[in-house]
């Protein structure tokens, strides 16, 4: 786990720019497992989630990713290990976008968006900035059934971030979007970050990943591979992308390696 420091200064009065490091957690993961049966999906898995950054979980089919964001936002219980919030007190602490949205038939976008505003205390000029924020402010009046699959994971992420959560979690946003909608949300996550916001992404855009990710979990097989910032999960595998990176770790023997912070 990496602990909060205080940032220092040196000869003048300007800040030091945090780093993951000195980036209050706002969620620790402690020696996280889940099992369906006799089936261990994820094992002693243990991480935390800064404020201000972009935490990515990655890993090949079946690692667990969806099984551990499930756990983190509470939509099921873990069978070992702790989830330790660390968030104010605030109308609402989580904003999860699931893999696929689901909203009222019927209803329009904006509708639909002041649905859960209402629930936290936004007014409609809320819901408006809402969805001008995610490129939805030209389609506040149309039907959500209407929407074409990136649309509608861009309303899902307006919806996941109502009330301004501390801690937004985005389930694979960008699955089975074209390449444009898919940095578009990316770009959001880093905006929701920029704001102050711990942002939790699981994907398999490695390409983005990299991009926007300031930190990268790497799940094989339930349990931890690797974790760092991409750039030094290249440095330690002697690798120039993260696709290559993700290639070597997951073939490679070790899975108790962390390039940031200790092993895990």
């Amino acid at each position: 786990m990496s602990e909060s420091a205080n940032a220092t200064t040196t000869g003048s009065t300007a800040k030091a720019e945090p780093t993951t490091a000195t980036r209050p957690p706002i969620v620790e993961i402690d020696g996280l497992g889940h099992t369906y049966g006799r089936i261990d999906v994820l094992e002693d898995v243990s991480f935390d989630v800064p404020a201000g950054e972009v935490t990515a979980i990655i890993g090949p089919n079946g690692a667990g990713k969806t099984t551990l964001i499930r756990d983190i936002v509470g939509l099921q219980e873990p069978t070992a290990g702790t989830v330790d919030y660390r968030i104010p007190d605030v109308p609402r602490p989580i904003g999860y976008l699931q893999q696929r949205p689901a909203f009222r038939p019927g209803q329009t976008v904006k509708q639909a968006i002041a649905f859960y505003g209402s629930l936290v205390g936004e007014t409609e000029a809320d819901t408006v900035r809402r969805l001008e924020r995610v490129g939805l402010g030209a389609a506040t009046d149309r039907a959500v059934g209407a929407l074409s699959g990136g649309m509608t994971r861009l309303a899902g992420i307006a919806q996941a971030t109502v009330g301004d959560p501390p801690l937004v979690v985005l389930d694979e946003p960008a699955s089975g979007l074209d390449p444009g909608m898919s940095v578009r949300i990316f770009e959001i996550a880093e905006e929701l970050a920029a704001a102050g916001a711990a942002v939790l992404v699981s994907s398999h855009n490695l390409a983005l990943v990299e991009r926007t990710a300031g930190r990268v979990v790497l799940l094989d097989d339930g349990t931890v591979a690797r974790i760092g910032a991409p750039a030094d999960l290249n440095g330690e595998l002697g690798t120039e992308s993260l696709l290559d990176a993700f290639d070597a770790a997951v073939a490679g023997d070790s899975k108790t390696v962390s390039v940031r912070g200790g092993s895990t």
